[in-house]
């Protein structure tokens, strides 16, 4: 099999892409634009090849000889060329992957074509998929922090360059007809250069929530189904049209977007209720649009086919709402059942809408009934199959119907579950005031950690344990209450899944978890009544940092153990929700540190649930870039502990990739699909005895752990000066200002330690300035330490790359990050340094652990260069590098004139062109954090 077959070349898109941007530059740009992006490129790119100080010093004096304005569309033009070859680029793979499905073989490694053959091979049976299937959930989770750069009138004016595109390559074009693409072609991307790619405001919290929302309007919606008609074809294709496999409706998505209050003052209780309402109201208009479809397809009279009696009753049951409500004439499709059903349906629907709708405009009207939920809509629509079913008409039901039958069943009224976040020490404050505000309380802050849990305890099982008097409270405490009240008032008006899970970031204590249930209970949404224990909310402690994760089990075995703990668990589903969190812990020890704590915490933290009868689902806060957890989804989901997955999986899509993996529904369709057949491939535990890893595979990681964690932190936590070195040779300072989101850079404005700033700007703050640390640093020491000279210990590790996917693809997402790093152009940073001398002894430590670590990384994985395995990507890497060069040059002069400026009125007019060249940057390396 071929894993990549002949395609269409992306490089002759992006040629013509770069022609035509040229036209566009040389029409409508600055006089000097044009000539200074080409000479600048082909500059920089001599450079690559051999560096050449004169010529540099030419380049830079260029640069410098540039007003802001020039600067501010030089740096916009290369922008638009990373966005066009990306564009490019994912053209290309669409085409590729159609041609492959055309030619009738076998497709590509994560295709549930490829997925399900391997598991034939492997002598899994139809009875066993059947029984695995029904355990899956997959659960994305789409966040605001590091938000899409990308505005959406970008996004839009981006998709249609990309079909443009694709009917260049899909249709027989006759010469005028190409040429009128052409001209269309030409006219998008003059659009797209004279539209604003960088917000002149930074955006709401409302922004970010209908960014979020783009997603499943141009994409999710059309792109669901399909996921499940692919995978129903594939099984039949591979196990037979006989095998009885049905395909459970088992994708569900989240958010943060509005949920998010850790660190962010901007979310607020009424954020909160706006997000949800704007979720509703997206996917009842989505119902509504296609079941006026339907009602243009399902045309049938009764004179030709016979409805079921079930369906028949449900429309007698209807004729007051018909006749009444809805004041229509008895004749109205009198002899077609299924139009009368759906107009019905539609109406009720509207007035659904039309409630939501007035709720957000903050009006209350008397408006009419609707449907009391997603389950009263799912099952009229599931009688309409059913009955098209019985008079022989089940290709009609498995079109358009079945469609929105699994647009029900995954997205219902609520379309994503929004999950709310808050740091711990926000709970704790208000639970030591709502103990102070009752006469003769303890001081609850006095309490041992034991103390603490026995007395929530005690408060959540009383029947009455608080008189507040919400005037007394301060306004932190009063708010942090009125976020449950939010919770339990939305529950009740839109959907009981409307919210995921509550996070509570920096998770120390079992009583950080016992704390929010009580403030749970105090909304009523969780408690005890005479009828017994009841929980509406699920608590998912998130730990972050390594000391948290090498605490889990003794976190979570406390409340496990503790008897109202448990038995609100019981109530709630027993499902227990943990989240990891992959990017504090990596800022604290580096990426071998971050990933091996990890893997371990998550094996320790099933086997607990395992050892207390819980059911566990791990929920993974990855981030876009390697620093921060990020990597190929499907490589990811394989990568986790054995038996740690068992058909669940949620982790949250961040930054950059909810463009790159949504936007398109071709290619929403290939990472749905991708990620499913990785959880169905990591999920085989459930149906026959999970593979063990060896034994001394475990402990070799265990020690590269150790010496890679020792490394790292001996650069940031030991090295003097390591963080004014950090905040004058990265653009942080003006990262904080960018208008990507509605979320500080920092948790305290004024504390620039290593513990306040947040991991987004850590990792974006290194990733511009090309040194990319967080993603690679100590793990050529922890090799080159561990291996010595002995060819047997290299050996060993090469039989790691290859059999264990762990460490292939720690190995692997390093590789990409190191790609992407460039010393030549880090070193030109140090200019920024107020302390020469130290700044470039510091750099010499990142500089020789960067040799050191592509040394390493190459001789255990057995290659000549870096990603050599994933020639596309590699080539696409490097087609970036060619003006990411010119654009890392232009940054430091700007941050050079901006920092260098006397006063704030002259500093301004090179912000704007400072702000362009980050947001330029992080679209040439693909990540924002």
């Amino acid at each position: 099999m071929s894993e990549s077959p002949p395609s269409v070349d992306p490089e002759r898109d992006i040629q013509l892409f770069a022609n035509l941007l040229g036209e566009v530059l040389r029409e409508h740009s600055r006089k000097r634009v044009l000539v200074v992006v080409e000479r600048l490129r082909d500059g920089f790119l001599s450079l690559r090849d051999q560096d050449d100080p004169e010529l540099r010093g030419k380049l830079m004096k260029r640069i410098d000889g540039l007003d802001p304005q020039t600067l501010a569309e030089v740096i916009r033009a290369y922008t638009i060329y990373f966005s066009l070859a990306h564009i490019a680029e994912e053209v290309d793979g669409f085409l590729r992957r159609r041609g492959q499905v055309s030619a009738g073989g076998r497709l590509w490694r994560g295709s549930f074509d490829d997925t399900l053959r391997r598991l034939q091979s492997a002598g899994i049976r139809p009875e066993q998929l059947a029984e695995l299937l029904p355990s899956l959930a997959y659960l994305p989770v789409f966040t605001a922090h590091p938000t899409e750069a990308k505005r959406r009138t970008i996004l839009e004016t981006q998709r249609r360059i990309f079909l443009l595109t694709l009917d260049l390559h899909r249709q027989k074009l006759n010469e005028e007809e190409q040429q009128l693409r052409l001209a269309e072609l030409l006219r998008e991307i003059q659009i797209l250069w004279k539209t604003d790619e960088v917000r002149v405001h930074k955006p709401q919290v409302t922004d970010e929530v209908r960014q979020g929302l783009y997603f499943f309007r141009e994409s999710l919606f059309a792109t669901v189904p399909q996921v499940y008609r692919n995978l129903e074809r594939a099984i039949r294709r591979v196990y037979g049209s006989d095998a009885r496999v049905p395909v459970p409706s088992f994708i569900g998505f989240g958010s943060w977007i509005g949920g998010d209050r850790d660190g962010n003052p901007f979310v607020r209780p009424e954020t909160t209720e706006l997000a949800v309402r704007m979720h509703c109201e997206l996917v009842l208009g989505e119902y509504i649009t296609r079941i006026q479809g339907l009602g243009r397809i399902l045309s049938h009279s009764d004179a030709l086919c016979e409805p079921s009696p079930a369906f028949l009753d449900s429309l007698d049951e209807d004729e007051d709402y018909w006749l009444g409500t809805m004041g229509q004439s008895q004749r109205r499709y009198g002899h077609e059942p299924y139009r009368r059903k759906l107009t019905i349906m539609r109406h009720r629907l509207g007035a659904n809408l039309a409630r939501i709708r007035a709720r957000i405009d903050g009006i209350d009207a008397e408006l009419p009934q609707g449907y009391d939920g997603a389950d009263a809509l799912l099952a009229d629509l599931c009688l309409i199959r059913d009955s098209l079913i019985s008079h022989n008409d089940a290709s009609a039901a498995d079109g358009e119907l079945n469609d929105l039958i699994r647009l029900v069943e995954t997205f219902g009224f609520h379309l994503m579950r929004l999950d709310i976040r808050q740091e711990s020490g926000r709970h704790t404050q208000a639970v030591i005031e709502l103990f102070a505000r009752q006469a003769g309380a303890p001081l609850y802050e006095a309490f041992s950690e034991e103390q603490k849990r026995i007395a929530l305890a005690e408060a959540i099982a009383h029947p009455h344990p608080f008189h507040i008097d919400k005037g007394t409270l301060t306004p932190e405490t009063r708010e942090t209450l009125e976020v449950f009240e939010a919770m339990a008032r939305m529950r009740a008006e839109i959907s009981e899944e409307v919210f995921g899970s509550y996070v509570i970031s920096m998770t120390h204590q079992a009583s950080h978890v016992m704390e929010v249930m009580l403030l749970a209970r105090l909304a009523g949404l969780a408690g005890r009544t005479p009828a017994g224990w009841f929980c509406d909310i699920r608590i998912a402690p998130l730990f972050e940092t390594i000391d948290d994760l090498s605490r889990i089990e003794e976190v979570m075995s406390a409340l496990f153990d503790d008897p109202c703990y448990s038995a609100l668990l019981k109530a709630s589903g027993n499902l227990q929700e943990v989240m990891l969190g992959y990017s504090d812990s990596c800022k604290d020890g580096g990426i071998l540190a971050s990933a091996w704590n990890l893997y371990e915490a998550q094996e320790r933290m099933i086997d607990l649930a395992d050892a207390r009868g819980v059911q566990c689902r791990l929920f993974h806060g990855r981030g876009g870039t390697v620093g921060r957890g990020g990597g190929p989804t499907h490589e990811a989901i394989l990568s986790q502990p054995d038996n740690t997955v068992r058909g669940q999986i949620k982790f949250t899509e961040q930054g950059e990739m909810l463009s790159y993996r949504y936007a398109n529904p071709e290619t929403a369709l290939y990472e749905l699909t991708m990620g499913i057949s990785g959880l169905i491939k990591a999920s085989r535990g459930l149906i026959e005895p999970p593979l063990q890893v060896r034994r001394d595979y475990l402990g070799i990681m265990e020690n590269l752990a150790e010496l890679g964690g020792d490394a790292y932190r001996r650069l940031v936590r030991e090295t003097d000066g390591l963080l004014d070195y950090f905040y004058e040779v990265t653009p942080v300072d003006a990262i904080a200002l960018l208008n990507l989101g509605s979320r500080p850079s920092h948790r305290k404005r004024s504390d620039r330690t290593l513990a306040s700033i947040r991991a987004i700007p850590w990792v974006f703050g290194w990733a511009q300035s090309r040194q990319t640390i967080p993603a690679w640093y100590g793990l050529g020491t922890a090799i080159e330490q561990w291996r010595g000279n002995d060819p047997d210990r290299l050996a060993k590790l090469q039989k790691m790359y290859q059999e264990w996917p762990f460490f292939r693809a720690l190995l692997s997402n390093s590789q990409m990050s190191l790609f992407k790093a460039a010393m030549h152009i880090a070193h030109e940073y140090l200019r920024l340094a107020s302390d020469q001398e130290r700044a470039n002894a510091i750099f010499r430590l990142i500089e020789d652990e960067f040799h050191r670590t592509v040394t390493q990384v190459l001789n255990v994985a057995g290659l000549h260069g870096l990603m050599e395995e994933t020639p596309d990507l590699q080539l696409s890497l490097a087609r970036r590098n060619t003006f990411l060069d010119p654009l890392n040059h232009v940054q430091i002069a700007l941050l050079e004139r901006y920092r260098g400026e006397p006063s704030q009125e002259r500093r301004e007019q090179w912000l704007d062109p400072l702000l362009r060249s980050i947001n330029a940057i992080a679209a040439g390396m693909r990540n924002t954090g």
